[in-house]
């Protein structure tokens, strides 16, 4: 009996092992970070930022079907400091929400925050959105130090946190779901005033 026990157990082992090495490696990079860097206006600093990266067909379908996609930036901006851990300076999020309305037959993009919709012919236009979104404030005019050097590090995510429960369950399971990109590290001198 214990040796037909300790024999399914090596059995399942060695299948467990063979399935996870056949199966394909999830990871992140299905977003490219092309272009990265901060401006500074009166307002305060502003990031401007292209991505490049294609749906695959389940999140296509996914919109098709009324389920909106939500694209997540975050930006952490950090002073170094010799002597102890880096300062963290400023930081902030942006969310584009993509949608399909079947009535109008129409995709819609709105950035949270904002009251602003726009609406689009097609998924493409919708998604240029995402790929080139205009430059948003991540920092005050009086956040960042003129003439320091700061250490900046961006990324970009399919949200599934924001997705109804069900594709919440479901996006654990599949690797379909799962859009992001790798941390982006570069520096910046601040010019301010």
């Amino acid at each position: 009996m214990i040796r037909r026990f300790f024999l399914w157990f090596w059995l399942a082992a060695a299948l467990a092992s063979v399935l996870t090495l056949a199966m394909p490696a999830a990871h992140a990079g299905d977003v490219e970070i092309a272009e990265a860097n901060l401006e500074y206006t009166d307002e305060g600093y502003k990031l401007a930022a292209v991505y490049h990266f294609d749906l695959n067909r389940s999140l296509e379908s996914a919109i098709a079907r009324g389920i909106p996609l939500y694209f997540t930036t975050e930006i952490v901006i950090r002073r170094p400091r010799w002597y102890w851990l880096d300062e963290r300076t400023a930081s902030a999020t942006q969310t584009i929400r993509i949608s399909y309305n079947v009535l109008t037959r129409q995709y819609r993009a709105a950035i949270n925050g904002s009251n602003l919709q726009q609406s689009f012919a097609s998924l493409e236009e919708a998604m240029s959105l995402v790929r080139r979104p205009g430059r948003w404030l991540v920092a005050g005019p009086d956040a960042l130090k003129p003439g320091e050097l700061y250490s900046v590090a961006l990324r970009m995510e399919l949200d599934v946190a924001q997705l109804p429960k069900p594709f919440q369950i479901h996006s654990i399971n599949s690797s379909d779901w799962r859009l992001s990109s790798e941390w982006r590290y570069f520096t910046f001198r601040a010019d301010g005033k």
